[in-house]
């Protein structure tokens, strides 16, 4: 039999998780079309599946707002949180809407109708009105929740029957029944399960089962996270760095052995303060790896000494403010830093991974050499700050000095960060041919290219050059006999701006066993790198 099932559904969930009431005209849009809207939106005429130049066509004042499932999940977890409260073993289906077997629940609180209410307020308390449904089956109970609808025992079928084929989440197939005259579950339902195969396969038959009412499905409950979170009150109030340097490594090794008694590890963590005058500060800090407490005290300092080194900066800018300009003592606004003393340190682990504990090898332990230049890096970063210590890192790109990026060391690195194209992997026209250049100047150098008969090297808009390089002249110098040259490679950038660039690139080697990348824009050459 279907596991007697409640469900909560938390209307227009996206936009509520974005910050805006019911009362606000809104809509969540998605590839240029509106996937939700708030209840004022809905009576002006907005719906999910309108473009949106027709959404604002219909309400001009309509608020857009861009779709964030991250954001959506983050927001619904404090509501699962509250459920959790009432009545274990949640199931999250989608941000908005959850699923909890009510069975036993109804048992110890002596009836369905008093769950119901634990449920509505513990939820109320934290996201407002919300609409509960039970009934037989995860798929039927999910139905129930959006109408608020109580379906007794053994009639889910009844409840469905009436229902519109296109809640069951799958358009293609929903097109397909309203084609064949079959617009409602019931009717769908009545047809023969073996036709219903035959015709629609093996997912045509899993709708077939759900519309008849038998949904078997266990509830698949959410393993609730640990809580990590480590935090302490700092008393006196803490207004500069050193005053908090003990706390922060403390903070970090708490917080390092709980993951470890978890067999976890964080490659992100959540640093939060909160001030004398109850501002909450809060930066997240990633890492391209497990994060030791090393790294962790680290990060906490560093983020402190910002905020507290902000907040003394313009302290002092409102003490040299003359009078009346606004900034003096008393001024409203302020810098970017907290205006008082830090009393409490919060750290938060996120991005949570398994802890990849391993057996040490018999004779030493593999890739020491790569732990060693590791532990240093860390070091040196820990001693001067993030940005201390740099890596490069290849991306794409036709320009050599924008081809390599340098990343601050343990911050993450690939696709993470790549560009649009390099994510797409499509070809860079106009980017040089291997080998890259070794060495890439600073500021472009004036070049001077020349034929044999010593005329300037011109190319034209064809990217075809007036004569064959012979001689090559750099800083000023005396003129070098060229003894092997390629090119031109044409490079057309953001020809539709005005700050577009022309360039065409040669590649030199000269007499005195120079190889050098050289540029023509404008009609002047311009050395910019060496192979050597």
């Amino acid at each position: 039999m279907p596991v007697r099932m409640l469900a909560v559904h938390c209307p227009d969930w996206p936009t509520l998780a974005a910050g805006t009431g019911p009362e606000v005209p809104a809509a969540v849009v998605e590839a240029n079309r509106v996937v939700t809207v708030t209840a004022a939106a809905r009576a002006a005429g907005v719906l999910p599946g309108l473009r949106r130049r027709d959404a604002q066509g219909r309400c001009p004042e309509l608020r857009l707002l861009a779709a964030d499932p991250d954001r959506d999940a983050r927001a619904f977890e404090p509501v699962v949180a509250a459920v959790e409260t009432v009545v274990p073993g949640v199931e999250v289906t989608r941000p908005g809407d959850c699923l909890v077997p009510v069975r036993g629940a109804a048992r110890y609180f002596g009836a369905e109708a008093l769950v119901v209410a634990q449920i509505r307020g513990a939820v109320a308390a934290v996201a407002g009105d919300c609409r509960i449904g039970i009934a037989d089956g995860p798929f039927a109970a999910g139905l129930a929740g959006r109408l608020g609808e109580t379906v007794p025992a053994g009639a889910s079928a009844c409840f469905l029957a009436g229902l519109p084929v296109e809640l069951v989440d799958r358009p293609e197939l929903a097109g397909l029944l309203r084609r064949l005259g079959l617009p409602t579950l019931g009717a769908f339902a009545a047809l023969p399960a073996a036709q219903v195969v035959d015709r629609f396969g093996p997912d045509g038959a899993l709708v077939h089962r759900l519309a008849q009412g038998d949904d078997e499905r266990l509830p698949e409950p959410r393993m609730v996270p640990p809580d990590l979170t480590v935090a302490t009150e700092l008393d006196p109030p803490a207004d500069t760095v050193e005053a908090v340097v003990f706390t922060a490594r403390r903070l970090a090794e708490d917080c390092h052995a709980k993951l470890l008694a978890a067999g976890l590890a964080c490659a992100r963590v959540a640093i939060e303060a909160e001030t004398e005058n109850g501002e909450r500060l809060r930066r997240v800090w990633r890492h391209d790896g497990p994060l030791t407490a090393a790294a962790i005290t680290d990060r906490i300092r560093w983020q402190l000494d910002g905020w507290l080194s902000a907040a003394a900066l313009a302290s002092e800018a409102s003490r040299a403010a003359p009078p009346g300009t606004g900034h003096g003592p008393g001024a409203s606004g302020g810098g970017h830093g907290p205006t008082a003393g830090v009393t409490w340190i919060r750290v938060v682990p996120e991005d949570l991974l398994a802890a990849d504990g391993r057996q040490l090898g018999l004779w030493g332990e593999p890739g020491a050499a790569d732990g060693r230049v590791r532990r240093a890096l860390d070091r040196v970063q820990g001693l001067l700050g993030p940005d201390a210590v740099l890596t490069a890192e290849v991306r794409g790109g036709r320009d050599p000095a924008t081809a390599v990026r340098l990343v601050p060391w343990g911050e993450p690195r690939g696709p993470r960060d790549a560009t649009e194209a390099d994510r797409a992997g499509a070809p860079w026209p106009g980017r040089l041919p291997a080998p890259a250049p070794a060495t890439v100047l600073a500021e472009p150098r004036r070049a001077q290219l020349l034929d044999a008969a010593g005329e300037p090297v011109i190319v034209s808009g064809r990217t075809v050059a007036t004569g064959a390089p012979a001689w090559l002249a750099v800083d000023g110098r005396p003129p070098v006999r060229v003894t092997g040259w390629a090119g031109p490679w044409p490079a057309d950038e953001r020809w539709w701006e005005p700050s577009g660039r022309r360039r065409a690139r040669f590649q030199l080697t000269t007499e005195d066993g120079d190889a050098r990348l050289l540029f023509v824009e404008g009609g002047r050459w311009w050395w910019e790198a060496s192979y050597g």
